[in-house]
């Protein structure tokens, strides 16, 4: 499975950015999406995650702050980031794996995107 992140770049504290991610794996087989993140010198940690039939899962840093979401018709997933701040800074990934659980523990995904820079500055 391939997968291709984009909408990545440089806002203020308080700002929005939406990211997106284009894969090729399959939307009719249960699967599971998700985002990540790594800032230098800290390890990967998920963000938000999205299964087949909708449900989501966020990290409590981001929740009522970052949407999930999926178009199964385009295969793409989604990555809405308000009120962000410095803290959100870092590399973003998305991940792609078979199977019907939700899921935000890194070790459970199969497929990885390249990432997409997000630099928040106070």
């Amino acid at each position: 499975v391939r997968l291709v992140e984009s909408g990545g770049g440089s806002v203020q504290a308080g700002g929005s950015l939406r990211l997106s991610c284009t894969h090729d794996g399959s939307t009719e087989d249960p699967h599971g999406l998700a985002w990540f993140r790594q800032a230098p010198g800290k390890e990967r940690e998920g963000v938000a995650a999205i299964i087949k039939n909708g449900d989501t899962l966020y990290t409590n840093s981001v929740k009522g702050r970052f949407t999930i979401s999926r178009d199964n018709a385009k295969k793409t997933l989604s990555l809405q980031m308000d009120r962000l701040e410095p803290e959100d800074t870092a590399m973003y990934y998305c991940a792609y794996r078979s199977g019907a659980l939700l899921f935000l523990s890194a070790q459970k995904y199969n497929y990885w995107g390249q990432g997409t820079q997000v630099t928040v500055s106070s």
